[in-house]
């Protein structure tokens, strides 16, 4: 069970510096109170995990994006939910990818939501505002077993 006062992390997977600025500041537009973790590619974010072991916080979503460089996000999502300890961890792709074959690898491999990235910075602002709310407010998060 988590005692912590401060709400849990979100870890945002993204190698694309415009995609990273405009997403960041969409939560910072919504006030998010969930400290944003970046992983700039595939291997910073399954750097997390030995983290995770020692005791840092895991993160109440994972917003991951597809094409990453070293490796890509869906062998990061194959990973994560392999993880006996981290596969419940929900992860949503976030993504430009709009290939058949990448939203249904995904959903194979367990993603828990799939969405398009949004173009303008309003639907940016919308569509965290739409995170927060669902995975790190209402949704009940699996780290209490």
């Amino acid at each position: 069970m988590n005692v912590s006062l401060q709400p849990p992390p979100i870890l945002l997977v993204e190698d694309n510096p415009m995609d990273l600025d405009l997403t960041l500041r969409a939560f910072n537009k919504k006030r998010l109170t969930n400290h944003v973790q970046v992983a700039r590619d595939g291997e910073e974010a399954l750097a997390y995990i030995p983290r995770w072991e020692a005791g840092e916080p895991v993160p109440a979503v994972i917003l991951l994006d597809i094409n990453l460089p070293k490796i890509s996000g869906l062998e990061v999502l194959r990973q994560l939910k392999g993880h006996e300890r981290f596969r419940r961890i929900p992860v949503v792709i976030l993504t430009s990818s709009r290939e058949d074959r990448d939203l249904k690898t995904a959903y194979d491999i367990g993603v828990n939501s799939y969405i398009e990235k949004p173009v303008s910075f309003s639907k940016f602002v919308e569509v965290a505002e739409q995170i927060e709310l669902y995975w790190c407010v209402l949704n009940e998060r699996s780290d209490r077993f």
